[in-house]
């Protein structure tokens, strides 16, 4: 008979954060680039589809925020937010095809459905969810743009108004009429 192997526990994957992921990146690893485009492509695409009303343009906007940051990694401030980071470059480029378009002239909420609801139930949730996109995309841009930063992303007034090159008390106001304009709407 054979001697017994002993075997080792699996190790599980270190989570590596956005700064790690940054300096692989900028040291030849472009894989490490593609993490970060993993980590925040959902994210970036749903700021773009609020911003821009448009799944097909959004989805370019997106890749091209992506481009611009990984050719503009290497301008990127050590010990800032990547995610601050992208929504900016995001936003911004968005701005720009706005503008274009108004010359020559989304997405998804997260749902929380319960696995044991009924039938009756999802379907009311769904209803209730479509009622809250149509209203956010009734917003005018400046608050659907907020709120879609603020409860959709997860973002805290400081980051807001980095992305949005706004002064923090602009983004408050803005994020107390967009609820208020929300809750009228849902109300009636």
């Amino acid at each position: 008979m054979g001697a017994a192997v002993a075997m080792e526990p699996p190790v599980a994957a270190a989570v590596v954060d956005d700064q790690e992921l940054i300096a692989a990146a900028l040291a030849g690893r472009p894989d490490a680039f593609g993490e970060l485009v993993g980590r925040y492509e959902r994210a970036v695409y749903n700021l773009a589809v609020r911003t821009l009303r448009d799944r097909t343009e959004a989805e370019d906007a997106a890749q091209e925020a992506f481009f611009k940051a990984y050719r503009a990694l290497n301008t990127f401030r050590p010990g800032a937010k990547f995610s601050t980071w992208i929504f900016t470059i995001c936003y911004r480029g968005c701005c720009d095809r706005l503008a274009k378009r108004k010359r020559f002239s989304g997405d998804e909420l997260p749902d929380s459905a319960d696995p044991a609801a009924g039938p009756a139930q999802l379907a009311e949730r769904h209803d209730e969810a479509q009622r809250l996109r149509r209203a956010i995309d009734e917003l005018p841009e400046k608050y659907r743009t907020v709120i879609t930063l603020y409860h959709l992303q997860g973002k805290q007034y400081e980051e807001i108004a980095t992305v949005l090159n706004l002064p923090l008390g602009t983004v408050k106001t803005h994020l107390f009429r967009a609820k208020d304009l929300l809750r009228k709407a849902l109300t009636t």
